[in-house]
């Protein structure tokens, strides 16, 4: 049975291991969603991972869902990428642009537009913004001839991610975003073609991916999914049958990886892995729950027929991470009150364990 440290071989990347750094927004970005000098040395500390997803990248500006996340819609912002892939590289590591199209988790004080979505309805809480939290406003409902514009945005994105030198992109369908407010059976009302039926729901999600296969080639895509999740509100009231649709619709794609959230019942994540042809990624803990993942979750999914294994928060506070596990020393614990502060504490300030004889 293969551990968390045996070699794996991802499309056209051999990865030294099966530890994935899960994507994590840390609003780092500068003015103008470019990438900086800080967010080059944060991925290059945590290059030992088989392989790094990035934070949240927007496709688009009407896309970005906060204020101070990247994007990758712009030259400039390709050319700020470049010294943060360059570094990863240097240091052995791997790396993909995680694609995150925000749809209506937004607001018009962070891009200047109202937000976008499958039907003009809000979700559930506050967004954030540059003055702070406020509650999400209702989004414009995409008229059903704009739809395939915000799905050939990923596209478009991911082929500045490649000229930026990521080594693919993972589109990010999870967490109550645009591709996951079109699965959804309360965010998306919609009566043409993009919505009321499962076929229909996953239109979105299926084209977006497709178009970015064709883009870059089905070994540098991957998708996020969280089956159930709730997350901003969403609601999805046929779980099973719904993303049994979606993997056997994606799998015609034969894209590198499906990488799901622990969001439903095990049974239900089970029953996905054996439905799945091809690699599949598992992050055993919910977004900002209760409980992080450690080693015993990791090997728990392992056992269970996952093929890599996503780890989020413990990569904050742990650039060396692979190495803790590897060694069974203990993790050092997250400062949650730095996570979206900005500025290097809290980002580059943990240092790798320390040794005493």
């Amino acid at each position: 049975m293969p551990t968390l440290f045996h070699p794996y071989r991802l499309g056209d990347l051999a990865l030294p291991n099966r530890v994935v750094m899960a994507p994590m927004t840390r609003v780092r970005a500068a003015a103008g969603g470019l990438a900086t000098p800080s967010m080059a040395a944060y991925y290059a500390q945590r290059a030992s991972a088989g392989l790094i997803v990035s934070e949240g990248v927007q496709p688009s500006l009407i896309g970005q869902s906060n204020p101070g996340t990247p994007g990758l819609h712009t030259d400039d912002q390709v050319a700020a990428w470049r010294p943060v892939t360059d570094a990863v590289h240097t240091n052995g590591g791997r790396i993909f642009a995680q694609i995150m199209h925000g749809g209506r988790v937004s607001h018009p004080d962070t891009t200047g537009m109202r937000p976008v979505g499958p039907s003009a309805v809000s979700a559930v809480g506050e967004v954030f913004t540059p003055t702070g939290p406020q509650p999400a406003p209702a989004p414009r409902a995409l008229d059903t001839d704009e739809v395939p514009e915000h799905a050939l945005a990923y596209a478009a994105a991911a082929r500045r991610a490649v000229d930026a030198g990521f080594d693919g992109v993972e589109l990010h369908g999870a967490n109550g975003y645009l591709i996951s407010q079109f699965l959804s059976s309360n965010a998306n009302l919609r009566t043409d073609r993009y919505g009321g039926s499962i076929a229909n729901r996953i239109r979105f999600a299926v084209e977006a991916a497709s178009a970015t296969v064709d883009a870059v080639g089905a070994a540098r895509t991957g998708i996020r999914l969280s089956p159930g999740g709730g997350f901003w509100g969403v609601e999805e009231d046929d779980t099973p049958e719904l993303y049994a649709a979606l993997l056997a619709e994606l799998a015609r794609l034969q894209p590198a990886y499906i990488h799901l959230e622990a969001t439903a019942d095990e049974e239900v994540l089970v029953g996905l892995r054996r439905a799945w042809p091809g690699t599949f990624v598992v992050n055993p803990s919910v977004p900002m729950g209760p409980k992080q993942t450690g080693r015993a979750e990791a090997d728990r999914w392992l056992d269970l027929g996952a093929d890599l294994i996503s780890f989020g928060r413990a990569f904050i506070a742990n650039p060396d991470l692979v190495e803790r596990l590897r060694t069974g020393v203990p993790l050092a614990p997250v400062d949650e009150d730095t996570f979206y502060q900005g500025g290097d504490r809290g980002y580059l300030t943990y240092p790798a364990y320390q040794y005493t004889a």
